[in-house]
């Protein structure tokens, strides 16, 4: 990481134990930097337009704005920041709902300082579909628990590829870069190449939305036995 400028985080969450906590853990990092803290979502908010950090760690639970609705003004105001939601619950329903507001991934409370970390860093390079521990049962049960809005027309579809719908539902499936390109037998870069031809396309912000707009347009449905 010589010469490479540390990820920048800021920390929102209505604890101060917790606030203080995930910043000694992620202070003694030495690519990652500690920018500010916000004890609501309303506050969160106003720290991302004033610090422009990388990844936002963002309790779901909050008064004066939830992290839902922060996490969506962030978005909204195409800021640069990643949001990672922090939850209690590994099956909570808002969890989902935050993803679909535009957070990148989510990490438990209870996470090692080393998943912390690296989901962090997972996050902030924007370059996979959720940060480390979630598993895709999960994507599954939150598609069960979310009300799905009515799906995208067929034109938005007909705009990608055979191949670049391939590699959305693989995205949707949980699939790294390389495990997509041992399955469709391609080179890791023309999968990276499909990944962001994908995003412009569908105007996505990055992998995890792109998997949350293959569940909710039925390319990707949760079934008893797991992911089809």
């Amino acid at each position: 990481m010589t010469g490479a400028r540390p990820v920048r985080v800021l920390i929102a969450d209505d604890q101060m134990m917790v606030r203080e906590g995930f910043s000694v853990l992620l202070g003694a990092m030495p690519d990652i930097e500690v920018v500010g803290e916000a004890v609501d979502g309303r506050e969160a908010v106003r720290q991302v337009a004033a610090l422009d950090p990388d990844v936002v760690l963002m309790d779901i639970r909050m008064p004066e704005l939830s992290g839902i609705e922060a996490t969506r003004e962030i978005v909204a105001a195409d800021a640069a920041a990643r949001v990672l939601i922090l939850t209690t619950f590994d099956l909570d329903e808002y969890v989902y709902q935050a993803l679909r507001a535009g957070a990148s991934g989510f990490l438990l409370k209870d996470a090692s300082a080393r998943q912390l970390a690296e989901g962090v860093r997972v996050v902030a390079s924007g370059d996979a579909l959720l940060a480390p521990g979630v598993t895709r049962r999960l994507i599954t049960e939150f598609s069960r628990l979310a009300e799905r809005p009515q799906a995208p027309g067929p034109g938005q579809f007909g705009e990608l590829t055979e191949r670049e719908t391939e590699v959305l539902v693989r995205i949707a499936q949980g699939l790294s870069n390389a495990e997509i390109a041992d399955r469709l037998f391609v080179a890791e870069s023309t999968v990276k190449t499909h990944v962001s031809r994908i995003l412009v396309k569908l105007s996505l912000r990055d992998r995890t939305q792109a998997a949350v707009f293959a569940y909710e347009a039925g390319l990707v449905t949760p079934s008893p036995g797991g992911l089809r």
